[in-house]
């Protein structure tokens, strides 16, 4: 009887620790990722370009209000990435103990992000509906929002573009007429919000970068994530994907969905060197 008293009481500490982790002290941590990712398809003239990704800061969430971004900003500015890639989700809809923080204050924030090449972004279906206030506010602060939309510009004397598509909740075109949109002869990079076009998309973008799953915000030991934001479920969950020679690379974002709670995926940006 004793034992099974210290078991229940051991059960309910570690229950107790692991929630605290999950809820106070996961979310609140941020991890950068240095990777350099081989792309076969990149040409060696553009070989070194950093890039700087972040997705899914939703401002306002649990750990991620106003001061914390401001920290954000001028730690990824001191990357001194030649690029930097917002791929959406700045607002929070629905997160739980979040605090909503008016687009003009995120489009500020985000404002003071600085690359050589600029700052390029898409939105995420949490900016949906803030789509016709937020787009003109991040524009104002010179940061380039594409939907549907290319963003041409130049590496060392070569010429690269980034072609930024629309979410796949309110995306019309086909994934052949997205490509379409870009210059055939120049190498491409597209930048995308949900990473579930990937598979419709041939070989002629070298990479794919996306965010929006999170990574699952729940990964478990030898389980992995239980619930994915994907038709594919843990496919794209996170990381650098390759398949049939195509490359994508999806981060599992800053900030929180729905429920404030992080455990073995922490919140990151990641800076990409591309080979």
């Amino acid at each position: 009887m004793k034992r099974l008293k210290w078991a229940a009481a051991l059960a309910v500490i570690t229950c107790s620790a692991l929630t605290a982790f999950a809820f106070l002290i996961e979310p609140a941590r941020l991890v950068v990722k240095h990777e350099e990712l081989d792309v076969p398809s990149w040409p060696a003239t553009l070989a070194g370009l950093r890039v700087a990704l972040l997705s899914d800061l939703h401002v306002g969430s649990p750990h991620w209000g106003e001061s914390r971004i401001r920290e954000l900003v001028t730690q990824v500015n001191a990357e001194r990435a030649d690029l930097i890639l917002l791929a959406g989700d700045y607002m929070i809809h629905d997160v739980k103990f979040g605090t909503r923080v008016p687009e003009p204050i995120v489009a500020e924030l985000l404002g003071g992000l600085r690359a050589p090449l600029g700052v390029v972004a898409v939105l995420g279906n949490h900016d949906g509906w803030h789509g016709p206030v937020i787009r003109p506010l991040l524009e104002a602060k010179g940061i380039h929002v594409l939907d549907d939309e290319v963003f041409n510009s130049e590496f060392r004397g070569t010429r690269f573009c980034v072609l930024g598509l629309a979410d796949e909740e309110v995306r019309k075109r086909t994934a052949a007429e997205e490509l379409a949109l870009a210059p055939a002869d120049v190498p491409l990079l597209v930048l995308v919000h949900e990473p579930d076009v990937f598979p419709e998309l041939d070989a002629r973008p070298a990479l794919t970068l996306a965010g929006h799953t999170h990574g699952g915000q729940v990964r478990l030991p030898l389980i992995g994530p239980p619930v994915v934001r994907s038709r594919y479920h843990a496919r794209y969950a996170a990381g650098h994907i390759v398949e049939a020679g195509r490359h994508l690379f999806v981060t599992t974002g800053i900030g929180t969905s729905v429920w404030p709670v992080r455990f073995g995926v922490p919140p990151e940006y990641v800076v990409l060197t591309l080979r």
